[in-house]
C-alpha cells in the first residue's frame, strides 16, 4: 500500500519563488500548498496539518524567522527550513529554523533537506 506524499507549506511573498518551488517539490512527489505572506502561513498551518514548513527569510510584514517562531510556539515539532539570500544566518535565526538554506542552493540541498527531516521525524 502507497503511502500518501507528505504535505510542505510553502510561505514567500514573491510569487515566481513560490511558483518554482511548488513545482520542484510537485515533481519530486510532494503535496504542496502555498501562501503568500507570513500571516496567509500561520493560518493555513493552523487549519491544516503539514509535515514541513519552508519559508524565505525576507518577507515584508513579517520576516521568516517572526513566522517561524509562531510556528513552532504552535507546534514545537515542525520541521521548519528557511530560505535566504544572505550566507550568513542571523543571531536571530538561532534555534528557530531546523535547516537553513542559501536560495542559490536551493534545489539540491532543499529536497535533500525534506527527505532527512521527514525520515527524523518518522523515526522520531
Amino acid at each position: 500500500m502507497k503511502s500518501d506524499p507528505a504535505k510542505i507549506l510553502c510561505i514567500d511573498d514573491e510569487e515566481p519563488g513560490l511558483e518554482l518551488r511548488k513545482l520542484l517539490l510537485e515533481s519530486a512527489g510532494y503535496h504542496v500548498i502555498t501562501a503568500r505572506s507570513g500571516a496567509e502561513g500561520i493560518q493555513l498551518f493552523r487549519s491544516q496539518p503539514v509535515d514541513v514548513i519552508i519559508l524565505d527569510y525576507w518577507m515584508s510584514g513579517m520576516n521568516g524567522v517572526s513566522v517561524a517562531r509562531e510556528l513552532k510556539r504552535l507546534n514545537a515539532a515542525i520541521p521548519i527550513i528557511i530560505l535566504s539570500a544572505y550566507a550568513s544566518l542571523p543571531d536571530e535565526a538561532l534555534g528557530v529554523a531546523d535547516v537553513w538554506i542559501l536560495k542559490g542552493d536551493a534545489t539540491e540541498s532543499l529536497l535533500a533537506s525534506i527527505k532527512d527531516l521527514l525520515e527524523t521525524r518518522k523515526a522520531g
